[in-house]
């Protein structure tokens, strides 16, 4: 009888290693480090996300380039497009996270776009929200 079986990180059972570092840096030691391979993914999307695509420049594709929607007028195309750049994005670079749910919701009275991502990860147990706001 098939099952699912979940993968657990090696790196996540031992306590002393770190995985990455926390988002934003702040505080006395600004790169904190965090020890749990879900936190890393987690931190590493909102850094995706919120970095524009030739930023680095050695990789002039990577980032999802939210930041590019700011000014836009904020349309059902336009939110349209938000959705698209997100799926694409996840399926390019990140193909192992899986989208739960994606809403994107406007809200013209503060004039703010609000981005909330639930995804979940292949084959582990990791299940998390990111939330942004444009």
């Amino acid at each position: 009888m098939p099952f699912n079986f979940q993968q657990i990180n090696p790196v996540d059972l031992n306590p002393n290693v770190g995985v990455g570092v926390n988002l934003p840096f702040s505080g006395p030691s600004v790169f904190t480090p965090n020890y749990l391979t879900s936190q890393a993914i987690k931190n590493n999307l909102i850094n995706f996300f919120l970095t524009n695509p030739g930023e680095i420049p050695l990789n002039p594709t990577f980032g999802g380039g939210l930041r590019a929607f700011i000014f836009e007028q904020m349309s059902e195309g336009t939110l349209t497009g938000i959705e698209n750049s997100i799926n694409y994005s996840l399926e390019t670079f990140f193909p192992n996270v899986i989208v739960n749910s994606l809403e994107i919701v406007k809200d013209d009275d503060i004039n703010t776009v609000t981005i909330k991502l639930t995804y979940s990860v292949v084959n582990s147990n990791i299940n998390e929200t990111i939330t942004f706001q444009l």
